[in-house]
């Protein structure tokens, strides 16, 4: 389906097989899909989302993007890159206070030009509305980026990537029997699902969860399932979504949002010290641990083709240095 779009990254990113760690667990063949190298401000699946994102903004005449996360937010360092590439002011909603120095994604959001609110508690688009109604009356028409970009046109940049994936999959004759990604504020998960039902691949999605709070007092399920059932009816699918289609891959999320334990160390290294490949703390590297998990203790048939989705975070590693020696 061809849908209009603001060109932002470098696609179709690459596909590779992890050859050592195939070795490693030879009753598994294990590829990565590198979102990692998108592009946009040292990359990340977010430019996917924002590529849709930015041009509804552009084709509404806004002139001013709103978005919120966490300081060392992946998405709201790419929406200032987004928004610097399509000449739109960019006004970060960060939760915490106010650091003496800034680092790693924090660092880059503020020198791609974004002007950054810091909010205490609220790192989920809390305040959203009141930046709003004050930008509105210094007459700045506003663009709403909601938290993770996740929303149904944020949603179609990955309806998009499993098409992508299917034509490398096509070309490299292969084929994958589950999908391994970190799930967060849910908009990659709902394109997923609905691009495996658009382009009919088969394959198991494994999303590992990242953060157990809630987003504005709903579950990520609910959050997804939502994204999903409106994804029905714009991609003309004949199928009815409920919540127990929305699977999740919990526990190892106990540690809490951003976080980091063994479990992410182990997973960076190992990624690292075998393919060369760099992980980020708070998303990849949790769910690349999951996919270790998973393999190690032989939680997949055996002869299974198991994929992984970088979905990128380079700077936040220098924001956790300490957590990491």
């Amino acid at each position: 389906m061809n849908i209009h779009k603001f060109n932002l990254g470098f696609f179709p990113t690459p596909l590779q097989k992890l050859e050592r760690l195939s070795k490693k667990f030879p009753e598994y063949t294990i590829y990565i899909k590198r979102d990692d190298h998108t592009g946009l401000a040292s990359g990340g699946n977010k430019t996917r989302k924002l590529e849709y994102l930015i041009q509804e903004a552009i084709d509404l005449k806004c002139d001013t993007i709103i978005t919120a996360g966490a300081q060392q937010s992946n998405h709201c360092r790419q929406t200032a890159a987004a928004c610097a590439i399509a000449n739109l002011q960019c006004h970060l909603l960060l939760g915490g206070e106010k650091p003496s120095v800034y680092d790693g994604n924090l660092l880059l959001s503020s020198t791609l030009g974004a002007t950054i609110h810091f909010t205490g508690a609220n790192r989920k688009g809390e305040d959203i509305d009141n930046l709003k109604t004050v930008l509105k009356k210094e007459g700045k028409k506003c663009y709403v980026i909601p938290y993770g970009g996740s929303n149904l046109t944020g949603a179609h940049g990955f309806v998009e990537a499993v098409k992508e994936l299917k034509d490398q999959l096509r070309e490299q004759q292969k084929t994958v029997d589950y999908i391994f990604f970190a799930s967060s504020s849910g908009g990659m998960q709902a394109g997923l699902t609905l691009g495996l039902d658009v382009h009919n691949l088969k394959a198991k999605l494994l999303p590992i969860s990242i953060d157990k709070d809630e987003t504005n007092g709903h579950s990520l399920e609910e959050v997804i399932l939502k994204i999903v059932e409106k994804g029905t009816e714009f991609f003309k699918i004949d199928k009815t979504y409920s919540l127990t289609d929305i699977e999740l891959v919990k526990g190892y999320d106990k540690a809490g949002y951003g976080v980091v334990t063994s479990n992410e160390q182990i997973a960076i290294k190992e990624l690292a010290t075998k393919e060369g490949i760099l992980l980020d703390p708070v998303y990849t590297g949790r769910a690349f641990y999951g996919m270790l998990d998973f393999l190690e203790n032989k939680k997949l048939p055996k002869g299974a083709t198991v994929l992984f989705w970088h979905t990128g975070g380079l700077p936040a590693i220098f924001k956790y240095a300490k957590d990491l020696l």
